[in-house]
């Protein structure tokens, strides 16, 4: 077994692990394999290994791993997860099926706007700053119901959820505060209406913590690809 594929059995039974500690059904949480800065090459290895949603940070090297990986692209997903510049939410509404990192209106509204009508509607979480920390993006937790249903509203997108990354903490109980308050948010959203399902949250230090709190995607890199250079 190659390191990348035992990394992800181990992975995947931290999961299982922390899903069946938290009472909650088998294989009620997704893996997101977060592969920025790794090479097409490794992202074909942990596919041959069974892993299937990727997630990526950067436009253009994401688009060149796509390319590289054109012929298996029907059994894959990709899913940007970074920071979205104006100018390029042309090239994720086109490439991409999820987009995590949606923080604004006006990126929204670009993405629906730019998402081709041959394509699926393009899967969204809206990003929640809550953890308050001015170095972080993500709408303010004051502002996250309303942008939340004008997401909703948009054509060519279906908003699934709520991202967040949090302040980090070595505490399982102070890692799991932050988490508690989004999922009370994704919580209070779905009793106002909006059919959402997913709560994008947890890496590879703390996805314990966010499975306990009702994580329904894990983005994690570094338990999988190792330290990035």
């Amino acid at each position: 077994m190659s390191t990348i594929a035992l990394n992800l059995k181990n992975v995947l039974q931290r999961i299982d692990a922390a899903t069946a500690g938290a009472g909650r059904p088998a294989h009620s949480v997704q893996l997101l394999a977060v592969s920025k800065t790794v090479s097409a090459d490794v992202v074909r290895e942990a596919f041959a290994a069974g892993q299937r949603a990727f997630g990526e940070n950067y436009v253009q090297e994401a688009l060149d791993k796509i390319a590289a990986l054109a012929d298996v692209r029907e059994s894959l997903q990709w899913h940007f997860i970074g920071p979205l510049q104006s100018n390029k939410t042309r090239l994720v509404a086109e490439q991409f099926d999820w987009v995590h990192s949606v923080d604004r209106l006006k990126t929204a509204e670009r993405l629906s706007a730019q998402r081709p009508a041959h394509c699926a509607p393009l899967q969204v979480c809206l990003q929640v700053n809550i953890s308050g920390e001015a170095s972080k993006s993500g709408a303010a937790v004051s502002d996250a119901a309303q942008l939340a249903h004008r997401i909703a509203a948009l054509p060519r997108l279906r908003l699934r959820g709520l991202m967040a990354i949090p302040e980090p903490h070595d505490d399982p109980t102070l890692q799991r505060k932050p988490f508690r308050a989004l999922r009370e948010l994704w919580e209070q959203l779905r009793a106002e209406g909006l059919a959402l399902d997913t709560l994008s949250m947890g890496m590879s230090a703390d996805l314990e913590a966010a499975i306990a709190e009702g994580a329904t995607l894990v983005r994690i890199g570094t338990a999988i690809f190792g330290a990035r250079a």
